[in-house]
């Protein structure tokens, strides 16, 4: 899948060859016949400008022909029709010669000028979408493109032009409705950047099934899945990018151990803890992970974000028991007092001290409360007297209530 950086990336160089290629300028001659008949004089000096213009002299039709139309204002509504036709000309020539805002300007002047057939106004705008488009005018292109869709009926063609446009402005909303109508007539023929093109605008505006539904062959790839995952956490969605990340796992293309350890962290802050604590589980059991000190805190984690007691206190003591270090036995002694596991909080503070690990004010404090709930108050007063001396003012009032 293409990155939204990439996809402004090549929007800015694509954009400009794809409306090129598509423009598809008219001539004027076939264009008379369409409004009201002209002097034939008139109908001589188009011919001639005409000639010009397939004989490549595009800098003189482009300064006649705009001269023209200029002399042509307020006429009747063959003088204005003829203008129109001017104009086209003078576009048509600018146009070859990569004056495309000023060629742009020229058929959003001849399109409005009244008397203009319907069909003829239609196909001026068209020219002009892309005109914008090729001059970096990509949101007035991409909107005037949007509104000759709308009129017409557009082809895929336009509507791949304009997805391209939108994701380049980081519309992925519009992007993402104009690749709904291009689906609706199947994607089977769709190119390998298109897909990719396809699954970075769905993924961009929240629509992660529809993205992953489109990569076929890409489904095989790691950095795909990782990516999709990557864009979900950056919506601030977690849930989806657990779900998107269990189902590459599935698939059985993220199997790495880094890509086993992702999964769970992306259950535990998608809300799905138990699930997290499950694999994990597992994976150590059958050996894909190891019961190192890093993979069993995560499992203690895990258990202590699912709220389930027994089992992320038997973890956090399996960690302090592996490691030997006292800021593990601390912590399982700050789970067990958060829950009123009171034995296991002494127990864990025990092992703290035995283990040689430093035991602070707010540990002889936790000490001190939970011997005082298991009414071991020799203990408590001990543990109390202790947490005072490091400092810690709430000691003196369980002091106090002890007698």
């Amino acid at each position: 899948m293409m990155s939204s950086t990439r996809v402004r990336r090549l929007g800015r160089r694509c954009l400009a060859l794809v409306a090129a290629g598509l423009v598809g300028f008219g001539s004027a001659s076939p264009a008379q016949a369409e409004g009201p008949a002209l002097r034939p004089d008139m109908i001589r000096t188009l011919q001639s400008m005409q000639s010009q213009l397939e004989a490549g002299d595009d800098a003189t039709v482009a300064s006649r022909a705009a001269a023209s139309a200029s002399r042509l204002q307020g006429g009747n509504a063959a003088d204005r029709w003829a203008r129109a036709l001017f104009l086209q000309l003078a576009a048509t020539a600018n146009a070859s010669r990569h004056e495309d805002a000023t060629a742009a300007d020229q058929f959003a002047e001849a399109r409005r000028i009244d008397g203009v057939p319907a069909a003829r106004r239609l196909a001026w705008l068209q020219q002009e979408a892309r005109l914008r488009l090729r001059a970096g005018q990509t949101r007035e292109g991409a909107d005037l493109l949007t509104a000759w869709i709308e009129r017409s009926g557009g082809d895929d063609a336009s509507r791949w032009l304009l997805v391209q446009a939108r994701a380049s402005l980081d519309d992925w909303t519009a992007a993402s409705q104009s690749l709904d109508r291009l689906r609706e007539s199947g994607s089977e023929g769709w190119s390998s950047s298109q897909r990719q093109l396809a699954s970075t605008v769905y993924q961009q505006s929240g629509r992660f099934d529809d993205a992953l539904a489109l990569l076929g062959s890409d489904q095989d790839s790691p950095d795909v899945w990782r990516r999709a995952a990557g864009l979900a956490q950056q919506a601030g969605d977690n849930g989806r990018a657990a779900a998107i990340w269990e189902s590459g796992w599935r698939r059985g293309v993220l199997v790495s151990k880094d890509d086993l350890r992702q999964l769970a962290k992306l259950h535990i802050a998608g809300g799905t803890p138990a699930r997290a604590a499950e694999h994990l589980a597992h994976w150590m059991d059958d050996g894909r992970l190891e019961a190192s000190a890093d993979n069993l805190k995560l499992l203690a984690q895990a258990w202590t974000a699912a709220r389930s007691h027994d089992e992320a206190l038997g973890a956090w003591r399996a960690l302090a028991e592996r490691t030997g270090r006292g800021q593990d036995w601390q912590q399982l002694a700050e789970v067990a007092y958060g829950w009123g596991e009171w034995q296991t909080t002494l127990d864990a503070l025990s092992s703290l001290r035995q283990a040689g690990g430093e035991v602070s004010g707010r540990d002889w404090l936790l000490q001190g409360i939970a011997a005082a709930r298991l009414d071991r108050r020799d203990v408590a007063r001990e543990a109390f007297r202790q947490a005072k001396a490091a400092g810690v003012t709430q000691a003196q009032q369980w002091l106090d209530s002890l007698g």
